[in-house]
């Protein structure tokens, strides 16, 4: 049902405004999310990171994630939303699915996300999905965004060695 995209400039459009209704429902807007998603070509691809789209065959572009580099072989998968009439379709997990996959080629040291707590769904998401609780990578990268207070890191094995 579902197919995913690489980012394009015909995309970006839909990278903006995903991520802006999700954040926008739930929290504030921080500066570092405006900065990225209004410009994802120079914050995250232009750094090497990558970003896909998920299609629906009949509602079109309905979610989008990123992995932004973060380091050699360190990536943090951010940005990771869905519209809100696709909520229900299991948008989310496919697109974390398929995103997790492509990080296994790319993602070769470390592979966290940022969140919050109140963002229970998609936290026991990510912990289905092989993505474990980690204070180190709060320590190393929670100060990022003043609303994230939950870390978590990749722990499937996938010959990821967790270097922090």
């Amino acid at each position: 049902m579902l197919t995913f995209a690489p980012f394009s400039l015909e995309l970006a459009p839909y990278f903006d405004s995903i991520n802006r209704e999700w954040i926008n429902e739930m929290f504030k807007l921080e500066a570092i999310d405006e900065r990225v998603i209004s410009n994802p070509q120079r914050e995250i691809i232009e750094k090497g990171g990558h970003i896909w789209f998920a299609l629906h065959p009949e509602l079109g572009v309905v979610g989008t994630c990123a992995l932004m580099k973060k380091d050699e072989g360190t990536f943090e998968l951010t940005k990771m939303g869905v519209v809100s009439t696709a909520r229900g379709l299991k948008v989310g997990e496919a697109l974390l699915q398929h995103v997790v996959k492509e990080a296994e080629n790319i993602a070769t040291k470390l592979l966290f996300l940022l969140t919050n707590s109140s963002c229970e769904a998609a936290i026991h998401l990510y912990e289905k999905n092989g993505f474990v609780h980690c204070e180190e990578i709060m320590k190393t990268y929670g100060k990022a965004y003043k609303r994230c207070n939950v870390a978590m890191r990749y722990a499937a094995d996938w010959n990821i060695t967790h270097a922090l």
